[in-house]
Parts: C-alpha cells; sequence; structure tokens
C-alpha cells in the first residue's frame, strides 16, 4: 500500500514536518507512518539492559505521541507507528522506499540526540532513490497557491517535473518553472563581451521543451515558464518566498548533492522535494 512516511525526534522541526506531512497524507488519501530510529541496543549503553528498555520505550511513547498530534490535525487519518533500535540513516532509507513519500524535518534537537540533524537529512537525501522532501521554514504556512520546479540545462526533470505537476495538482497551485540564466560571455577580443540575448532565447526553448508535456498533463491548473536572469541557487531562494513547495530534481553521485540543492536545503523558506532523476 502507498504511504507517506515522515520521521519524529520529537523537535519542534520534526514536529513541522509531521503536520506537513499529515496534510500531504490527507491530500494523496494514504495513510501516515511515523517513525522513529536510533540506536538502542546494548552495544550502545554498555550493560545496562534497564537504559536499553528505557531508551526503547521512550521512543515508542514519542511515536505514539505524535501520532495522536497527527490525528488532532487529520482526524480521519489513517496513522500507524514504529520506533527502530537502529540506525537511523539505514532505517529511513528502508522506510521511504516502501513508501511514496519520506518527510523530514531539516534540523533535530530537542530528547533524542543526533536523530535528523543536518547531515542526517543530507545523507538520506543524497542516497535516497525516492522523493524527500524536507520542511523548512517557521512554521506551516496557509496555501499560496504556487509550485515551484526548478530546472538545469544539463539533464532533463524527468520525475521531478511529474511530482511538481502532481502537487501542484493536488493543491490546484500554480506551476512555476524556474530556469536560470546568465549572459554568454565572449573573452575572444581585447574586452568582455556579454550577449544576453542568445543566452535568453536558449533560456526559452529549454522552458518551452520543459513545459510543453507539462501544460498537456495539466488539469485545471496554469504552468508558468519563468527565465529568472542570474544565478540558481538565489533564482529559486527567491521563487521560493512566496511558494508551497520547490521541487529540485537531483543526480546522485556517490551521496554528494550539488551546491544549488545544498543552498535550497539550508536556507529556502518552504519546504522542499528533492526527487532523483536517474
Amino acid at each position: 500500500m502507498s504511504r507517506v512516511v515522515v520521521a519524529v525526534d520529537g523537535s519542534e522541526a520534526a514536529r513541522l514536518a509531521l503536520e506537513w506531512a499529515a496534510d500531504e497524507a490527507e491530500r494523496r488519501g494514504a495513510p501516515l507512518k511515523v517513525v522513529h530510529a536510533d540506536r538502542w541496543e546494548p552495544y550502545a549503553f554498555g550493560d545496562d539492559i534497564d537504559v536499553v528498555t528505557g531508551a526503547g520505550e521512550a521512543a515508542r511513547e514519542l511515536v505514539a505521541e505524535e501520532a495522536r498530534r497527527a490525528l488532532a490535525r487529520c482526524p480521519q487519518l489513517e496513522v500507524s507507528t514504529e520506533a527502530m533500535g537502529e540506525e537511523t540513516v539505514t532505517a529511513l532509507l528502508r522506510e521511504g522506499a516502501a513508501a511514496d513519500l519520506l518527510v523530514l524535518g531539516s534540523r533535530g534537537r530537542g530528547g533524542f540526540e543526533g536523530m535528523l540533524l543536518g547531515s542526517v537529512s543530507l545523507r538520506v537525501v543524497g542516497r535516497a532513490d525516492f522523493p524527500v522532501v524536507v520542511v523548512r521554514g517557521d512554521g506551516i504556512a496557509p496555501p499560496r497557491g504556487r509550485v515551484v520546479l526548478g530546472v538545469g540545462a544539463h539533464y532533463p526533470p524527468g520525475r521531478a517535473a511529474d511530482f511538481a505537476l502532481d502537487q501542484a495538482i493536488r493543491r490546484k497551485a500554480v506551476l512555476d518553472v524556474v530556469y536560470a540564466w546568465q549572459p554568454d560571455l565572449d573573452l575572444s577580443g581585447l574586452s568582455v563581451v556579454m550577449d544576453s540575448g542568445t543566452a535568453q532565447e536558449r533560456a526559452q526553448v529549454l522552458l518551452a521543451a520543459v513545459t510543453a508535456p507539462l501544460e498537456q498533463d495539466a488539469t485545471g491548473i496554469r504552468v508558468r515558464p519563468c527565465p529568472v536572469p542570474g544565478a540558481p541557487a538565489p533564482a529559486l531562494l527567491h521563487a521560493a518566498a512566496d511558494a508551497d513547495l520547490v521541487v529540485l530534481g537531483s543526480r546522485r553521485r556517490h551521496g554528494q548533492l550539488g551546491p544549488v540543492t545544498h543552498a535550497m536545503l539550508h536556507h529556502s523558506p518552504c519546504p522542499v522535494a528533492i526527487v532523483p532523476v536517474t
């Protein structure tokens, strides 16, 4: 069965992720699974079995509490829980692979040290071959009616475009397809010559190729090509200022994410979906 999985650790960031995930599961008509993963095996605490048992009980209480929170927000939601005494990244990758979507907070703090810290979220995103949403911002904002898809020149958006279109349709939102372009530089003469016209034309051609199939599949929503002069990260951060979600395609390179993805995961004012394209 398809489902949305959200990881929790008792931090405020994880609770925002839980709220976002509950809303998303409700939009999809899918069940929500609330999970916590952290090592509490004997070797992590020495031979103190009481400590191990207490850690497991605390984890189960945590996911039960967060499940109640999700049901208070979305009463008709089907919610399940699981507390896992194992390495966090490994557990989250397994859970995400069995779901439609994995939702994470942008950072972790509080009673479960190490869960959902930035490094953990980055490692999960870098290794995932399924969509991951990292919930950023200070709270779940009211719907703004915009989903942003960031595209680059070097590879087609593929699954990321499909994910963004699906999100826009479910939200009845506009889908803005953003491509940042910069003028060509001619260094052959005695001075540097910038050619904005040619670069802008290429941007328009690229956006037309991306938006045309999306427009064909769009149901009752607008798909807008948005060529933006400038560097990609600033352009996307600006576009994210009044968006419900930013969607980026990611080509995995040994678990390393590109600079634009890093910038959005660290600084975006709204949630960011990372969708592997290869």
